[in-house]
């Protein structure tokens, strides 16, 4: 079969189109053919083995060759112990921790799968598993968003960010949404009733309050974030760099501790709440965002340009 592999990390160049060998399902795991891959911020963090805790996984060269977490594919093979599911059925979810998404074939494990309705189109399922869950478990399951409260999003054009900006809506918060220039009208149309442009404001510094801040990019200081920050408001980070994460674990504490505001890291439970995106997908109350799409063997140029934040909502790979 054909795949994307890459032997050590480094910049997208490292990622090559290579013929090998078709993969053998364990007891507990279904072997997919897959029909899309949608790669993430976290596919391009462990090109490059960093932050440094992507190394967990191969810590001078990388353990797992081939990334790729959300797909969508159909089942080839099943393993002696699977009982959810059967050959030829289409599924989809997030399989971050054994990845191999980028190729013709991958082998994952049954409880991190979902039945794909037929309603969802390949290439539209696997555009759900990581980011919409990200912000469906950071703005409502976290965040108890509420009517009425006032919600910031940073890197709300990215792909958690343009489905956060549609679940905090449907809540009933009025939305700001940080990003790059190219991406506010998009966000707009999503329903975000206040954008900014990173690059021309620090959104730290507009002298407005928010009752929910998630923060996707990890661009500024807990400090600056609590000048900004109701006395009763929650700010949320997920993912960034190592001294970032400790800072906003140390520093975020202390703040939560002396005062009514919290601040901390959020650690996201992969695939739980799919069933609730589909259905909000299925009824039309929010959308994915696809921006481009690339077969196998453009992963590179699609990582590439995920890399330099140039995405508006998704990009994905048919294979």
């Amino acid at each position: 079969m054909k795949a994307i592999v890459y032997e050590k990390y480094g910049s997208t160049d490292e990622l090559k189109l290579k013929e090998i060998q078709k993969p053998t399902p364990k007891d507990d795991e279904v072997l997919i053919k897959v029909h899309a891959v949608s790669p993430n911020a976290s596919d391009v963090e462990f090109v490059k083995g960093d932050p440094l805790y992507t190394r967990m996984w191969g810590l001078t060269k990388p353990k797992n060759k081939i990334l790729g977490s959300d797909i969508a594919g159909t089942i080839e093979t099943i393993g002696s112990k699977v009982v959810r599911f059967q050959v030829g059925e289409a599924v989809f979810g997030d399989i971050l921790g054994t990845w191999g998404g980028f190729a013709e074939y991958v082998c994952a494990p049954e409880n991190a799968l979902t039945l794909k309705p037929e309603s969802l189109t390949f290439e539209l399922a696997s555009t759900l598993p990581q980011p919409a869950v990200v912000a469906l478990q950071g703005i409502q399951n976290f965040g108890q968003v509420q009517a009425g409260q006032k919600v910031l999003i940073n890197g709300a054009g990215g792909g958690s960010g343009t489905f956060a900006v549609q679940i905090a809506k449907l809540l009933g918060a009025e939305v700001t949404g940080v990003d790059s220039t190219k991406k506010l009208t998009m966000m707009e149309s999503l329903g975000a009733d206040h954008v900014i442009d990173y690059m021309l404001e620090d959104v730290t510094k507009n002298g407005e309050q928010y009752d929910l801040i998630l923060d996707l990019v990890a661009a500024h200081s807990v400090f600056d974030y609590k000048r900004i920050l109701s006395p009763k408001g929650k700010y949320y980070l997920v993912g960034g760099s190592v001294s970032y994460i400790l800072k906003t674990m140390i520093f975020g504490a202390f703040i939560s501790l002396n005062s009514k505001r919290k601040m901390q890291i959020i650690g996201i439970k992969p695939n739980q709440g799919l069933e609730d995106i589909i259905e909000l997908i299925d009824s039309g109350k929010i959308k994915s965002v696809i921006d481009k799409r690339y077969s196998l063997s453009e992963v590179p140029e699609a990582m590439q340009y995920l890399s330099e934040g140039l995405a508006i909502g998704k990009v994905v790979i048919a294979v």
